[in-house]
Parts: C-alpha cells; sequence; structure tokens
C-alpha cells in the first residue's frame, strides 16, 4: 500500500468523492495517510475581486476548512489516519503542488461526472494526469 494518498474533492460535488474516498483508503492500508484535499477557486480578476469584500479569500477558506474537517469527520471510515488540507488557486496546478507538499506516492482523483460518458478526460483531471510526477488513479 501507499504511505501518502492525496484525494482532491469538491465539497459541492459528492460525485467527486463517493466512489474515489473508499479507494483512496484502501490505498492507504493500514499505515498509510490520507491527504484529503478541497480547493477555493480564485476569483479570477482584479475588476471581479473588486466587487467582493476585502475578506472575502480569507473567509472562503476558513469556511471550506470547516466544512472539510466536518467531512473528513463524518466520511472518512475510523482507523483511517486523514488530514484536511485547503488550498487557493488554480486547481491542477494546486493538486499538483499539494501532492508534492505532503509527499504523496498517489493521487486519486474523481473524473468529473459528465466526463463518465465522454472517452477524453476533463481538463482539471486530464492537466493533474499529464503533468504528474507520480502515479495517478482517476475513478470513474
Amino acid at each position: 500500500m501507499f504511505d501518502n494518498v492525496l484525494l482532491p474533492i469538491d465539497l459541492t460535488h459528492p460525485e467527486s468523492w463517493e466512489k474515489a474516498l473508499p479507494l483512496a483508503v484502501k490505498m492507504c492500508g493500514e499505515g498509510g495517510t490520507l491527504h484529503v484535499l478541497a480547493i477555493v477557486h480564485d476569483v479570477g480578476s482584479a475588476m471581479v475581486a473588486s466587487y467582493l469584500p476585502k475578506d472575502f479569500e480569507q473567509k472562503a477558506l476558513q469556511g471550506a476548512k470547516a466544512d472539510l474537517d466536518a467531512f473528513v469527520a463524518n466520511e472518512v471510515p475510523g482507523g483511517t489516519k486523514a488530514v484536511a488540507h485547503v488550498g487557493h488557486g488554480h486547481v491542477p496546478e494546486h493538486i499538483l503542488s499539494a501532492a508534492d507538499d505532503v509527499a504523496a506516492d498517489l493521487i486519486v482523483i474523481a473524473a468529473h461526472p459528465s466526463e463518465l460518458r465522454t472517452f477524453l478526460v476533463g481538463s482539471h483531471v486530464g492537466k493533474v494526469v499529464r503533468h504528474a510526477t507520480r502515479p495517478v488513479l482517476v475513478v470513474r
């Protein structure tokens, strides 16, 4: 099994973790650590950011961390060592960066639900697969 498994999820889309979480837990085995990652998207342009409250991103990060901690407590099976991580920015780049930060041996990521019907893997997952320096398990 793997020592460190990274599972990037989108808390607003259960299909990003319903099938991937059990596989990620299985890949950790008894001694591995599951690193669950949620990413708060960057708002993009400065013009868009100017219409938001000054502390918008900070509050979004705090809210995401609280939600992810609750997710880990409620959804990750007991006996699994799990750590919640919240990032901010461009999704594929942050997944790859987080994989380096936690020394992930494996990235487990769910294909986007609309991608389940197509042969091609979506943009975020595809970028992670193409640029990862470690194994990536795409769950469909």
